[in-house]
């Protein structure tokens, strides 16, 4: 990774791209058509040059007025398949380069397969070497490679005869592709990076350095990154697309990455640079698979294979869920057990293959890349996995949160199920309705689910306690089975609506009003209260073990008609009418006029005095008078808060 000027620095982002898969049997002329394109060895290594075979990735930029398409070479022997796929599961567009003389190869076929697999629907076919080929060849080979790409569902114009010789159709061949280019759709910008690492290497100045296919977001100087899996952050020290320096990199370009804060021997081929937080390690991935159409049996449940991902290569096993085995080219949803945690992206591509005989057999996409182990024949698991195969990121977030109901899901796991960054998980949840409780967040649908089920059950309390003014959150919670934060969302909810009430620490329906059911029973005892002044019968003797008589107390005090005060020493509640409690206010106000500081202030005994009660009495309600604000303790004395000297007389409750 080499320095550069300030004024090297700049950023690509402007520039139109598309990352083209250069595909082919071996010796069929793939690196040499690179290099007439590009002016670019994409064989660098001294094994490569050496036997004239491509062994990894190699990578040229070719420009256009339209903008710059990214050349992946991509091996072409079987021996390197494994290395092809690394480098091809994130391309957009094919270069199909196939040998006049020899015309369709096994590798042809197979690097057709792993592209219809992964997705890659459009492409440019060239016939290579066509200065040793006659007219009559040059046909019959055209119309072969037109209909294996036809067959590989891949878009394409017309075969493009070429030979590095002479020159022949180089440049309708670099017009084709770009083409390609300005056809090209912008890339899914998810909001975070995601670079599988093909290379590491150490280079003076710059420290540790990583390279790779930026996908998904984008990565700039200064962002932090996690290394996955494994976990280890570091900082991204400095950035390089195709040799030139810059300060950001869109997903879709060949990267250069160095990093600060990891050493050379801490990251390693196979893992990633993503969003810190973001991707999981998992032993269990659902996915959405199609079998190869060359395949000559039916893929079996169980079959052990290797997963190809990213640059990920692990061992794993095929759990089908609805089905004993996958027909050639036949899909469905599935299960991969893996014998070593990976970390990836949802709707990330990938390719199985089998060690012996060495063969790809299937591919498709990453639905759930933390999953666990399902159950198999299960319609309702197969409908959820169906909904998450073919949905959009908000789609997939509203199935999930269908599938959370009440308890909802946490914003990460949204996140890493929708296959974006949590910000842009956010912005989808806010526009569907959904609700943020603490750490979790609970959809539309359930959430009005929740007021529904709460106007119930407050309509149910109402008809089995008609003389309560309401319940309290705790005890609706046990009723609903929430928990209290969750309870308190949904009332607030329906108070913002008109729906519901709120008096004290009770909640209740806007439509109830529980003095419609105030009864001959609650009168009688008022009166019995508002008699008795400040000097009020017991509670135990006032109601006894008569129900409708305690139903009435419970009613009074809910509206506040009978004030229960609490001597908190002794433990004991005494009920007050509120009148009584009323003129003592009043009463207190005239007889200590003064009462605004502490030395002016007024003992316990004084008030009980002055209102000719005994401290049974005036503890409680002197309590009662602190709690409200009318008073407030000095020490062994209260003032009257708020009260001026010569004020007039207050007496409201």
């Amino acid at each position: 990774m080499d320095g550069g000027t300030a004024e090297m620095v700049r950023s690509v982002a402007a520039l139109k791209t598309l990352l083209v898969g250069v595909i082919g049997h071996v010796d069929h002329g793939k690196t040499a058509l690179v290099r007439a394109l590009t002016g670019i060895e994409t064989d660098r290594l001294k094994e490569e040059q050496a036997r004239g075979v491509s062994i990894v990735p190699g990578f040229a930029l070719l420009s256009s007025d339209q903008g710059e398409i990214d050349l992946i070479d991509l091996p072409g022997h079987e021996r390197f398949v494994r290395a092809m796929v690394s480098g091809a599961t994130g391309m957009r567009a094919v270069l199909l380069a196939v040998d006049a003389q020899e015309g369709i190869k096994p590798q042809t076929v197979e690097h057709l397969e792993i592209a219809r697999l992964i997705g890659v629907r459009r492409g440019v076919l060239a016939l290579t070497k066509t200065d040793l080929a006659s007219p009559e060849a040059i046909a019959a080979r055209s119309a072969e490679i037109t209909a294996a790409a036809s067959r590989a569902g891949i878009e394409a114009g017309p075969v493009i005869a070429t030979s590095t010789i002479t020159g022949a159709g180089l440049s309708e061949l670099a017009a084709a592709l770009s083409a390609l280019l300005v056809q090209a759709e912008p890339g899914t910008d998810d909001g975070f990076p995601y670079l599988p690492v093909d290379r590491v290497f150490s280079r003076p100045g710059f420290g540790t350095v990583v390279t790779g296919t930026l996908r998904r977001g984008p990565l700039a100087v200064g962002d932090n990154v996690e290394i996955v899996p494994g976990g280890r952050t570091a900082t991204v020290r400095g950035l390089q697309i195709h040799g030139r320096p810059v300060e950001r990199a869109e997903p879709g370009r060949r990267t250069a990455v160095a990093l600060r804060g990891v050493g050379l021997d801490e990251i390693a081929r196979g893992q990633a640079l993503s969003l810190p937080g973001l991707l999981a390690p998992s032993q269990w991935i659902d996915v959405a698979i199609t079998a190869a159409t060359s395949a000559e049996t039916a893929l079996a449940g169980g079959t052990g294979c290797r997963l190809l991902v990213g640059t990920t290569e692990v061992e794993a096993r095929l759990r089908l869920l609805d089905r004993d085995a996958l027909e050639p080219g036949a899909s469905t949803q599935a299960q991969l057990h893996l014998a070593d945690p990976v970390s990836v992206p949802a709707r990330e591509p990938f390719v199985l293959r089998l060690d012996s005989p060495a063969a790809t057999v299937a591919g498709g996409r990453v639905i759930d890349p933390a999953s666990r182990r399902r159950r198999r024949n299960d319609p309702r698991v197969m409908a959820d996995l169906a909904a998450l195969a073919t949905g959009r990121p908000a789609e997939v977030i509203a199935v999930r949160l269908g599938q959370a109901g009440a308890a909802g899901a946490s914003l990460i796991e949204l996140a890493r199920l929708a296959g974006v960054a949590p910000d842009r998980a956010r912005a989808l949840l806010l526009e569907s309705g959904a609700r943020e409780v603490g750490e979790r967040i609970i959809g539309a649908g359930a959430f009005e689910a929740l007021r529904t089920g709460a106007l119930a059950a407050l309509s149910q309390h109402h008809r089995d306690n008609p003389m309560e003014h309401g319940i309290a959150i705790e005890r609706l919670s046990r009723s609903l089975s929430l928990t209290e934060a969750l309870t308190g969302t949904v009332l607030r909810a329906l108070a913002a609506s008109g729906a519901v009430t709120q008096a004290g620490t009770l909640w209740r329906r806007a439509d109830f009003d529980p003095a419609r059911n105030e009864n001959e029973v609650a009168r009688r005892l008022e009166q019995l209260f508002r008699r008795a002044g400040l000097n009020p019968p017991d509670e135990s003797d006032a109601v006894g073990r008569d129900v409708r008589r305690r139903e009435a107390l419970t009613y009074l005090v809910g509206a506040g008609t009978v004030i229960r005060a609490v001597d908190r020493v002794q433990r004991r509640a005494v009920l007050f009418h509120r009148e009584a409690v009323a003129g003592a206010r009043t009463r207190l106000t005239e007889a200590f006029p003064n009462a605004t500081t502490a030395e002016s202030g007024f003992l316990a005994r004084e008030a009980g005095a002055t209102l000719g009660i005994s401290r049974k009495f005036s503890i409680p309600l002197l309590e009662h008078l602190d709690a409200v604000g009318f008073t407030r303790r000095a020490g062994d004395r209260r003032v009257i808060v708020g009260l001026e000297p010569g004020s007039p007389s207050r007496g409201s409750a």
